[in-house]
């Protein structure tokens, strides 16, 4: 899959719903000169949103609107998907198209305003925790992103089986700390309890990993303030 369409696209998607909240009717032509793509794409935006089950009405010769008083509820992101918009939002703040990052950054704090608070101030923990380099084309395997972003805006202890360069295997306790994109890796970065200091984990070397009901005391300082301590 292509990221950064996929980015393209959600950002589109959620500038398209938010619009159709502010504008009274808005057209396939006028949205398609917006976003500059074709009619055809706003047809099959306007779809997906339906299927979403967003009550867009469509007027006959005039365009979209959304039904009266509808307004996306504090519902309908679970914690995992506004994680994932989180992460989103941080691609896109590396393009460099300054109108498609503010764009994108408007619509996300809209969607920011309307999640509850706890998954607010979670969602907020998160963009704070992760990093992105700049190079957005290879491909980086993991499969579990989403359990460390909940692990670790929950304060879950994890425990995780990890091989590390010498291809030696262990069980470690880790306290999930941030989420970094490196030039090569996703790399963790974990208060380790067996090393008994923080370290950083290769996401593609970790084989197992299983969050814990168990939760450690948080880690009350920023990523910078970690970086600025300990390199």
């Amino acid at each position: 899959m292509d990221t950064t369409t996929d980015i393209k696209r959600l950002s589109r998607l959620t500038a398209i719903l938010t619009r159709l909240q502010t504008k009274r009717i808005s057209t396939a032509t006028e949205l398609a000169a917006k976003f500059s793509v074709s009619v055809r794409t706003i047809y099959r935006d306007i779809r997906s949103l339906e299927q979403a089950g967003v009550p867009i009405v469509t007027e006959e010769g005039k365009g979209y609107s959304l039904m009266e008083h509808y307004r996306i509820p504090p519902v309908m992101f679970s914690e995992n998907e506004a994680n994932a918009l989180i992460l989103a939002e941080q691609l896109v703040l590396r393009n460099k198209d300054a109108s498609f990052i503010k764009d994108y950054s408007a619509a996300i704090d809209k969607i920011k305003a309307v999640l509850k608070h706890p998954v607010k101030d979670k969602a907020n923990l998160l963009a704070d925790r992760t990093r992105f380099s700049r190079n957005l084309e290879r491909e980086r395997n993991s499969h579990h992103i989403s359990d460390l972003q909940f692990a670790l805006t929950n304060f879950f202890l994890t425990r995780i089986e990890y091989t590390n360069e010498a291809n030696k295997t262990s069980g470690r306790l880790i306290e999930p700390f941030a989420l970094l994109s490196t030039m090569e890796n996703w790399l963790l970065v974990a208060w380790c309890r067996l090393r008994k200091e923080f370290r950083y984990f290769r996401l593609d070397r970790i084989k197992k990993l299983e969050v814990l009901s168990e939760r450690f005391n948080p880690h009350n300082m920023t990523l910078q303030e970690f970086f600025d301590r300990y390199h």
